[in-house]
Formats: structure tokens, C-alpha cells, sequence
């Protein structure tokens, strides 16, 4: 997955697009110059696309279409020799030595002095900003040094990320990873072993990042309040790495809205970001006779265990949406981490209660998987597998596909698709979206994903097939 795509910048997914004037400040280590240029590319890329596509479509139209121009400075010194990395170089030391940016990329800079540019003032990084937000261009800005280190610590005047910036990329070198923590190695080694609790001269270990990564003066250190957080964990070029990345970032999701894992050099990245559970559990159960989310499973209420099952995949939050029987239902999953959402409309049908979770769900959730009160024989296993699955290219809807390639719950929407999900009324449930949606399948051979319970007939046949297995 291209970088763009990873941090949901390309036109058809739902973050902060800095090409409707979004600013982004990248700090840290371990490939920022190379983050920036590799995006700024990107997004051009995807302005000249539409560009051409809107011409197809409507020659008037093209020409009223807003310049190709990608704004890149540095609020931090950059080496002459990145310089060539842009289409045009403009020296400023005021607003007015800028005029009119010219389409492509334009790196703009203070002066040079010893082979490297110095950080743009305060009065012209204002006024791109304004630029930018006017023209809806995006504004990409390198806001930190680490003089070539795969990792650092930032010292006591840095990074300096502008108030304005909308989403901040912290980036982390995995090849200094086992690694001493030294000069050669880190850039600023005694600041990072105050802040990670790692001695000088020991290893750098995946703990001791994430120590660094989740500390306020680390890589939570100056990011605006309001700015989307996001760690690019760089250089994992090897199956390894990626594994360890992969662990990192699970790690780092209370603290950020989004992780990166891959390479910049590869060009190929997974976004783990936070999946929830939602529980649809507000049914009447007409049909059964009796509330089909109390039936016992193994010891326990159906609900109770669709909900632990979701809890031990690391789906988060899990929200329980209850309706008939509320009281009861909410009853079994007492003193679990869920939330509770009552669905007072839950008579009209499935469609209330996956609008009411969506409702439910935080800000940063990057997708959410919708569960059956009563299909508690749902493994582990098929959850975490969503979740992986989805972090290699955000897949708008994955579903599993079972035995005679017959899709099965539970299904996966990303949150491209949660406007829609919000929209549903009536006895209509997330298949209404696979018309309008691209839907991606994960072979999952396993029967029991196909059953769940209506009938008596369907429970004992239920119980049957596990016992069997």
C-alpha cells in the first residue's frame, strides 16, 4: 500500500486530505525527507489523475480546476543536497519574495549557509499556510532534525510543529532497533535513555522505543491538540522487522490515531489503527421463542461470549447495542470492558442498531466489525485475521468466505463506509452497502462461520457441529 493510501490522504478516504488545505509537519527520524517527498509525489500524482479526469469529462471544467502545486518547507534546517528533491527552490525571507508558486513541487526555504537551508520564518510560514488553505494546496512540513540518526529524542526547543498543522507524522527508524544507544546510532542518545528508561551503550529494544514514542517530551512532544497523530515506523525491509513494527504499533494505539508499518524505500506500508466490535444484541427473537443472547454457551450467555471473544481479539472498543430485553442482556455482560448502547428504536429493525453503534464509535476508529449476538462459536482467530487483512489496504468492506464460497459473518466495514452505515433504517443490514462498495473476501474454510441461530433446530444443530469439531 502506497504511503498516500496508508495515511488515508488519496481522494476516497475520509481524514484529513491536504488537499483541502490540511497541513502536515513531519518529526522524528529515520526517513522524513524521504516521507515528504515520497507523499508530495504521490499527491501530485493523484491532482494530475483528476485533472486529466475531469478533462475527459468536461474540457470547461478542467480549466477552473485549482494549480498542482504542493508547498514543502522546513521549519528545521535541511542539507543543500535535498534540495533537487523538489521541481523548484525558492529562498525567502518575507512573504513578498515568494509570488506566484509554480505548478509542481516548490520547496521553499530561508537562506543557505554551510550546505544547509534555514528554517523559514515565522512570517512566511504563516503566510504559506494561508496559501495553502485558500488555494487548497498541500502543505507538507519537515519540522524536526536528526542529522541522518534512524531514531532521536528531541531536545528542549524542538520539534517546532506550528499550531495550524492538522496532522503531525512522528517517524521512527526500525533499523536502530538492536542497535546501541550511542552517538552513531541516536541522535541525542542521553536525552532518549532519560526518556525511555534504556541505559546508554545497551541494545535499543521495541519496549524502550515505545517508552520514547508514548512519552509527553518524546514522540508526543509540541503536537497540537486538535492534530491527527500518526507513527511512521520506517525501514522494516524484513519479515521481521514488519513483525516487530506490527507488534509496536499495537502498542502505540492508545496514544496515536494511526500507525504506519513498511518501508520508504519499498514504498509498501499496513495502517493499523483502532478496530472496534459492535454487537448487534437488540433483536426480539420472535422466532426462537426466548432472547437468543441469553441462550447458554459453554457456561455462558451467548452475548457474553460473543463479547469476550471480541475482547481477546483486541477489538476496541467492544459496544454492545441492546434493545428487546435490555435489561437482562446488559445483565450477562456485566463487569466486561464494553460499552452499552441502547437502541430505543431496536423494533424497527437491524438497520437502527448498526447506526446507533456507528454512532457510538470514537473519532479515530479506522474500522469496526459487526458481530451476531448469536454466533458465539465465532473463533479468535477469524477476528485478528480481519484485522490484519484490512491493515494491508483498507478495504472499504472484507467479509470471510466459507466453505462453497459462501460469505459468512463476521464482516469488516472501514470507516469509508460509516456515513452510510449511519443511514440505515428499517430491517436492512450492512449487505445494502455491498452494491455501492468494493467488497474484498478472506477464505476462511470453516462451517460454523455459516450457521447462526433462529430456530431450537438451528441451537441444537449448533451445538452438534462444535461438539464435533
Amino acid at each position: 500500500m502506497q504511503l498516500s493510501r496508508a495515511l488515508r490522504l488519496s481522494p476516497s478516504q475520509p481524514a484529513p486530505n491536504p488537499q483541502s488545505g490540511g497541513s502536515i509537519a513531519f518529526v522524528g527520524a529515520g526517513g522524513k525527507t524521504t516521507a515528504i517527498f515520497l507523499l508530495a509525489r504521490e499527491l501530485q500524482s493523484q491532482i494530475e489523475n483528476r485533472k486529466l479526469v475531469l478533462s475527459e469529462a468536461c474540457p470547461e471544467r478542467r480549466r477552473r480546476v485549482e494549480t498542482s502545486a504542493i508547498i514543502v518547507t522546513a521549519a528545521s534546517h535541511l542539507g543543500a543536497w535535498q534540495i533537487p528533491l523538489a521541481d523548484h527552490h525558492i529562498v525567502a525571507e518575507s512573504p513578498e519574495e515568494i509570488g506566484e508558486l509554480p505548478e509542481g513541487i516548490t520547496l521553499v526555504t530561508g537562506p543557505i549557509e554551510a550546505d544547509r537551508t534555514q528554517p523559514v520564518n515565522s512570517s512566511v510560514l504563516s503566510w504559506l499556510h494561508e496559501v495553502s488553505k485558500n488555494k487548497n494546496l498541500p502543505f507538507l512540513i519537515e519540522a524536526d532534525g536528526s542529522r541522518a540518526r534512524p531514531l532521536k529524542a528531541p531536545a528542549a526547543r524542538e520539534p517546532p510543529i506550528p499550531d495550524f498543522v492538522e496532522t503531525v507524522i512522528v517517524v521512527a527508524g526500525l533499523g536502530g532497533l538492536g542497535q546501541p544507544l550511542d552517538e552513531d546510532h541516536v541522535h541525542r542518545p542521553h536525552l532518549f535513555s532519560t526518556l525511555s528508561g534504556l541505559a546508554l551503550n545497551q541494545p535499543v529494544t521495541p519496549a524502550s522505543l515505545v517508552r520514547l514514542l508514548t512519552h509527553p517530551a518524546g514522540g508526543l512532544k509540541n503536537i497540537p491538540a486538535r492534530a491527527r497523530r500518526v507513527a511512521l515506523l520506517n525501514q522494516a525491509e524484513t519479515p521481521e522487522l514488519q513483525s516487530i513494527g506490527g507488534g509496536i504499533a499495537r502498542d502505540l494505539l492508545g496514544h496515536f490515531d494511526s500507525i504506519l508499518v513498511g518501508s520508504l524505500h519499498q514504498n509498501g506500508f499496513h495502517t493499523f489503527e483502532r478496530t472496534a466490535g459492535i454487537v448487534l444484541a437488540a433483536g426480539e427473537s420472535k422466532r426462537f421463542g426466548q432472547p437468543k443472547q441469553l441462550l447458554d454457551w459453554k457456561g455462558k450467555p451467548f452475548v457474553r461470549q460473543v463479547a469476550e471473544t471480541a475482547l481477546h481479539a483486541g477489538l476496541w472498543p467492544v459496544i454492545i447495542v441492546t434493545g428487546s430485553n435490555a435489561e437482562q442482556v446488559e445483565k450477562a455482560v456485566m463487569g466486561l470492558e464494553v460499552t452499552i448502547v441502547r437502541n430505543q428504536n431496536w423494533q424497527s429493525g437491524q438497520g437502527a442498531s448498526i447506526a446507533a453503534g456507528v454512532r457510538a464509535l470514537p473519532k479515530n476508529t479506522g474500522a469496526s466489525i459487526f458481530l451476531l449476538a448469536d454466533q458465539p462459536q465465532i473463533p479468535v482467530e477469524i477476528l485478528r485475521a480481519l484485522v490484519e487483512t484490512h491493515a494491508q489496504n483498507l478495504p472499504a468492506i472484507l467479509a470471510p468466505l466459507a466453505l462453497e464460497e459462501k460469505r459468512a459473518n463476521p464482516v469488516l466495514f472501514d470507516r469509508i463506509a460509516f456515513p452510510d452505515l449511519l443511514q440505515l433504517a428499517g430491517d436492512v443490514g450492512g449487505r445494502a452497502l455491498f452494491g455501492k462498495y468494493k467488497v474484498e473476501y478472506l477464505p476462511w474454510h470453516d462451517e460454523a462461520l455459516l450457521l447462526d441461530v433462529d430456530t431450537p433446530e438451528d441451537y441444537e444443530r449448533l451445538k452438534k457441529l462444535i461438539s464435533l469439531s
